[in-house]
């Protein structure tokens, strides 16, 4: 069977070449059982993020049901789930503290627009060659930035004001803050850590995220402990999805929201093709990257329009994807099934959840997602070294554009200065 390299640079979801291909009832119960396993995983990861986010955890849910089922459908890789990302955690919250929940829905429709304009454009190849140094500096400085902002959730911590947005000045706040933890909350939070991490070193195929969040919700449930759920703080988790609608927009908003589309646009081509290059590594195909950053622009138009927020190929989900037996895009489709019949049916338990289990769930997200060895390997070159911090020290005390673009700059100054001589 030939890999898709010749392919490659079609405008031609996977799925319609799947379907040519042919479709058996063998491949549909592989497809199904990878939808499951991959929904398992994303339901409590999706509601996790919305709400470090700063939403409500049902827009997590609108995103990974419209986002996740746009992307599989229309993606570029045969493999790709899509969903709410951790990497864009900081954007979004940013976003949504700056310029409000319609602010917020705008942006991500703008960035789906840019980003389906730079896939029609067969730009997907440019982004594909940020350096690795780069790659690597601001994934890193996200993780760290998400984690600081778990720290409050995770101890119950109470602020005298709201939790600043910078990472020094927000530091420096919980520190303050610290003789109000709430043991209990701290307890629920660790221990939910330290299940997921015993499940996966033991039992690596079970739900270990799903897990420590539903027995979470039952030790707090059956004794009564005095911990913030979503319940308690957003009301629940609605029934369904809403109907769609355009975010409300005008000129002045627009050009107030462009800079935070820009970024997300930029984020999300880079976080998709690098998930759609991991999939290619472990499955031995060839993904068609403008057609998935074509894809991933739907998808957050949809997304946008169903109140959800930014979306993303996800390289922990469309691992698991490839894991668990997928064989088509008809597998990420399934996932965003499952995870509506949750909505459909089971959202009143989601009330039950301690927020501190979600923001165990975000330690080990951002603890996976730093790449730790690869940093100390880049560090062993001062070239390599320069371009990493310089990414990974802006993105911590400025922003994720700055780290990337700041980065780059040095990575091509290198390359310009050090670039051999030809012979006469």
């Amino acid at each position: 069977m030939p890999d898709g390299t010749a392919t490659s640079h079609l405008f031609r979801p996977k799925l319609a070449t799947v379907l040519h291909e042919g479709y058996g009832l063998e491949t549909l119960r592989k497809d199904a059982l990878a939808g499951l396993t991959v929904a398992i995983v994303a339901l409590p990861l999706s509601m996790a993020i919305a709400v470090a986010s700063g939403v409500s955890p049902g827009r997590g849910l609108y995103t990974a049901v419209v986002g996740g089922f746009c992307v599989s459908a229309l993606s570029g890789s045969r493999f790709q789930i899509g969903g709410p990302a951790g990497a864009f955690i900081v954007l979004v919250a940013a976003t949504e503290l700056k310029l409000g929940l319609n602010g917020l829905l705008l942006t991500v429709l703008l960035s789906g627009l840019m980003l389906t304009l730079v896939g029609l454009l067969r730009l997907g190849s440019l982004i594909r060659h940020i350096p690795h140094a780069v790659t690597v500096g601001f994934t890193c400085g996200i993780a760290v930035t998400i984690l600081a902002g778990q720290l409050k959730d995770l101890g119950g911590l109470r602020l005298t004001g709201a939790e600043p947005g910078p990472l020094i000045p927000k530091l420096t706040a919980l520190i303050h803050a610290l003789p109000t933890a709430n043991l209990t909350t701290l307890a629920i939070g660790l221990g939910s850590v330290a299940v997921i991490f015993v499940i996966k070193r033991y039992h690596p195929n079970w739900p270990a995220m799903l897990i420590a969040v539903a027995t979470a919700a039952i030790l707090a449930t059956v004794f009564r402990l005095s911990v913030a759920t979503i319940g308690s703080r957003f009301g629940g988790v609605p029934h369904g999805l809403p109907m769609p609608q355009l975010p409300p927009m005008t000129a002045h908003l627009i050009m107030q929201v462009l800079p935070a589309a820009l970024s997300f646009t930029l984020l999300g081509g880079i976080e998709s093709l690098l998930s759609a290059k991991i999939a290619d590594g472990m499955t031995g195909r060839k993904h068609r990257s403008n057609m998935e950053l074509v894809a991933q622009g739907v998808a957050n138009i949809a997304s946008a329009m169903f109140g959800g927020i930014s979306v993303t190929g996800t390289i922990a989900r469309t691992a698991t994807n490839i894991r668990a037996g997928a064989r088509s895009p008809i597998s990420g489709m399934m996932h965003a099934g499952f995870i509506l019949l949750f909505l459909l049916v089971a959202a009143p338990l989601a009330k039950f959840i301690p927020l501190a289990a979600l923001a165990g769930v975000l330690v080990v997200v951002c603890w996976n997602m730093a790449e730790k060895s690869e940093f100390l390997r880049l560090l062993q070159n001062w070239r390599f070294a320069a371009v990493l911090l310089t990414t990974f020290g802006l993105t911590l005390v400025q922003n994720l554009t700055y780290g990337i673009v700041a980065g780059c700059l040095v990575a091509t100054l290198f390359a310009i200065v050090h670039r051999p001589v030809p012979a006469n």
